[in-house]
């Protein structure tokens, strides 16, 4: 006779017995933005930084990844070489780099050898491969903004390594608050070791940083030495003509720059990289890059980016000549008319007068996907799921970007996944729910 296994017999795992992380809420905080909008689908959501779906064609693939093979062709390769970049691993610093560093040059004006560039799965994983090398231990500080992108503190909580904040104000960063940030740390006894930004049109408050703040970031990293990672993926998204890279102004070698296609050719490819052209001494003599190290522990990560993302997203940027910006042209226009639709529906809906006397402000980014709100209620979870369930409309708590604590009562809006009638509405309803919470409260 079969006895069948007790299923409570069996070894059952205790949260406190896993990574500390995974009992941190910032881990959470996506995925209850995800059963909020499943649990209200006709809610329109102003919560993703997801591209416009408006702008992707099927055969556009299929197009692209053609190009790449011709090109590989023209380049004399053989039948056999092909299909080994097709179906084959590759190595882990990824297979086109050379493409990606003409594109930098052309677009960017960063102007690096192709060996300082290792592709990425999504920039994602360049942010955890440049912490994982950078940061050595406690002892090491890694500074990032207040608020700031959820991922780079999350990579940094999976890896344990601290964060400390550097506040943001509402006109965006201050080179005096990084100052004082460096002299605390350096009281405690650690090494400011790199401080992470996003220069333009910031997820989550859509601010930018002004050309001397740029300048007088770099010097800084010079003067305390410290390493500036530079994450810019809405750029080539944002209309008008934007401001140089910190990469492009680095004249020291003091930046690594991380960067992604997803927002501006192919979000599903999830192909990022990162420019680090740092020399790295190896104690005996010898030196190379430091992209040679992210390279090291990608072989241990990912293994390698794929090749078939890399030859759609190669493929597009060679039918264009090699930029990416006449690519964007039309999405950075969409994106800019968004965000001013929005602004102008804010403003009809929540005049000033009115919004003065309720205590709400915004912000007015030029570009990007994101403004950021300040209501005079408590804009949490809770708030959240009223706001869905009761007027059919989902936005982002602002406290989610805050990693020391604040943020209780800021809403970021994306204007990125939607349409302007579908922005009309959801801003009279968002309207509403304002006028409704500032009443109750």
């Amino acid at each position: 006779m079969t006895t069948l296994p007790n299923p409570d017999s069996g070894r059952v795992l205790r949260r406190d017995e896993l990574h500390d992380s995974l009992s941190d809420p910032l881990l959470d905080t996506m995925n209850f933005l995800n059963e909020v909008t499943s649990r209200y689908p006709r809610a329109i959501s102003f919560a993703p930084g997801r591209p416009f779906d408006g702008f992707f064609d099927l055969d556009q693939v299929f197009d692209s990844i053609r190009a790449y093979l011709d090109h590989l062709a023209a380049q004399g390769r053989s039948p056999a070489a092909i299909k080994d970049a097709m179906f084959q691993y590759g190595p882990a610093a990824g297979r086109i780099r050379e493409i990606i560093a003409d594109w930098l040059r052309r677009d960017e004006g960063i102007d690096v050898p192709a060996e300082s560039v290792v592709v990425t799965v999504g920039c994602q994983e360049a942010m955890v491969l440049a912490l994982r090398a950078l940061i050595r231990g406690p002892e090491d500080a890694l500074l990032v903004s207040s608020p700031c992108y959820v991922g780079i503190t999350g990579a940094a909580r999976l890896l344990d390594i601290a964060t400390t904040a550097v506040p943001e104000r509402e006109d965006g960063f201050h080179p005096e608050d990084l100052v004082a940030a460096l002299r605390a740390e350096r009281a405690r006894g650690r090494r400011p070791r790199a401080c992470y930004v996003i220069p333009d049109h910031t997820n989550p408050s859509g601010l930018s940083m002004s050309l001397a703040a740029r300048h007088e970031l770099l010097r800084l990293a010079e003067e305390h030495d410290f390493l500036v990672l530079e994450d810019s993926p809405y750029r080539l998204v944002s209309p008008g003509r934007q401001l140089p890279t910190l990469k492009s102004l680095d004249t020291a070698r003091r930046v690594v720059h991380l960067g992604s296609f997803s927002k501006t050719l192919f979000p599903g490819a999830r192909v990022g990289f990162a420019v680090a052209d740092q020399e790295v001494a190896d104690g005996a003599g010898g030196t190379g890059l430091l992209a040679d190290e992210l390279s090291k522990i990608k072989s241990m990560v990912t293994v390698n980016t794929s090749p078939l993302s890399q030859a759609a997203v190669a493929g597009m940027l060679l039918a264009a000549g090699g930029t990416a910006a006449d690519l964007n042209a039309e999405t950075s226009a969409y994106y800019g008319e968004a965000m001013r639709h929005t602004l102008k529906r804010l403003d009809e809906r929540l005049p000033a007068p009115r919004r003065s006397e309720l205590g709400v402000r915004w912000n007015r980014p030029a570009g990007g996907f994101f403004l950021a709100l300040t209501v005079p209620f408590r804009a949490d979870n809770a708030a959240l799921a009223r706001c869905a369930r009761d007027f059919g409309v989902i936005w982002t708590p602002m406290s989610y970007f805050y990693p020391e604590g604040g943020g209780k009562h800021g809403i970021r809006l994306s204007i990125s996944y939607l349409t302007q009638e579908e922005i009309d509405e959801g801003v009279t309803r968002l309207a509403r729910f304002v006028e409704a919470e500032a009443a109750a409260s």
